[in-house]
């Protein structure tokens, strides 16, 4: 059991790795960017 694991791990590390924090990054900015939106919009009607 042990032995496949490293296999699995050995085929493609780093580009699985760079994709998986390429969509954690792109996730965020949209989640900022949707934040930094909903804060203008509310101050906007508060003045």
């Amino acid at each position: 059991m042990s032995e496949k694991d490293p296999k699995q791990k050995a085929k493609k590390p780093s580009q699985s790795r760079e994709d998986r924090l390429k969509a954690a990054l792109k996730a965020n900015m949209a989640k900022r960017k949707a934040q930094a939106r909903a804060r203008a919009g509310t101050a906007d009607k508060k003045e």
